[in-house]
């Protein structure tokens, strides 16, 4: 027993350690946004997908790129188009010549064959082309044909969407937003970190960003991640508190029926466990308490909970809606 005590706090010690020199290695690079850094980290590590949300310029595409340099992780990027199509992400078979004359069927991988992926504006691309996308996030492989490919652990897709509607986008369903674990809102600079941003970006001086870890340094600690143990009190916790984003349920609230159309998924409570554990490790600590929930429910929940017309004439939003849940579930 107290050979496993201690194999603990050597895990929750070395993730600790791996998850600060990374979020110190990006920070070399990216001004402010600790909150958006740490969320990446935390998806990361914890075997999900992140969905980030802001206006253009905000260095969401530097972000993601910072991190596999700083993880020493290959790393992909795809330029959402409205003229996108499937083949352009997975890859497809293509006819060549082969050496001795004739010719040869070859599949070439596309740019979702990496670790880390940027899809950048995921919502100007059509449907069909999301669900592409979507699928090899949910199964971690590729069929083309009677060929299967598995996607490289880790394996994490980070995608990039405008909030402001705009022609020529599709909002991604419902149904496929719930495969990510987090959806993290990018906002703008403060006044401060405006001149850090110019210091750092306009000067000569060049930013270079050392790997601080590798794949399967990181492959590792996601091992850990599920090995966190979580006491009955936090389980029954998170649990109410998915189920009062569901209206109708024991613990909904009159906000929640009065303003939501549909309530977080089984999946949401998955993703909620999950990412207390990570929350809980980067603490030092090897049990998640009902604080480690508290801490990462909105990113969880906030593209679970669909509110309808009339939250949307009152202004009211799920984040509204969640941190008053926040207040009012018991723990």
């Amino acid at each position: 027993m107290h050979d496993m005590v201690e194999a603990a706090r050597r895990d929750a010690a070395e993730f600790k350690q791996i998850f600060g020199d990374i979020r110190a290695e990006v920070g070399k690079m990216i001004v402010g946004q600790e909150g958006v850094i740490a969320g990446v980290l935390t998806a990361l590590m914890a075997g999900g997908h992140v969905l980030l949300e802001g206006v253009p310029g905000l260095g969401k595409t530097m972000l993601v790129s910072s991190i596999s340099r700083a993880v020493h992780l290959p790393f992909s990027r795809i330029q959402f188009t409205p003229d996108m199509m499937p083949a352009d992400i997975i890859g497809t078979s293509m006819l060549s010549e082969a050496e001795g004359g004739g010719h040869v069927l070859s599949f070439q991988e596309g740019p979702i064959v990496s670790n880390l992926v940027l899809a950048d504006e995921i919502n100007r691309a059509t449907p069909k082309t999301q669900s592409a996308l979507l699928e090899v996030m949910q199964e971690r492989q590729v069929t083309v044909g009677r060929r299967t490919i598995r996607m490289p652990e880790p394996f994490c897709v980070m995608a990039t969407q405008n909030p402001v509607d705009q022609e020529g986008t599709y909002p991604l369903p419902e149904a496929q937003l719930d495969r990510f674990l987090f959806k993290l809102i990018v906002g703008y600079p403060t006044e401060a970190e405006y001149h850090a941003i110019i210091d750092r970006t306009t000067s000569g001086e060049q930013v270079v960003l050392n790997p601080v870890t590798d794949a399967e340094a990181l492959n590792r600690m996601r091992a850990v991640v599920r090995q966190v143990p979580v006491p009955d009190v936090a389980k029954a916790y998170a649990i109410r508190l998915v189920m009062a984003t569901q209206p109708g349920s024991d613990y909904a609230t009159d906000a929640v029926n009065r303003n939501v159309a549909l309530g977080a998924s089984p999946r949401g409570i998955q993703g909620l466990m999950l990412a207390a554990k990570v929350q809980a490790l980067v603490d030092g600590r090897f049990s998640v308490s009902t604080d480690d929930i508290k801490a990462v429910a909105l990113s969880v929940l906030r593209h679970r909970v669909v509110v309808n017309f009339h939250a949307q004439a009152s202004n009211v939003t799920a984040d509204d809606l969640i941190a008053e849940l926040l207040t009012s579930v018991r723990a």
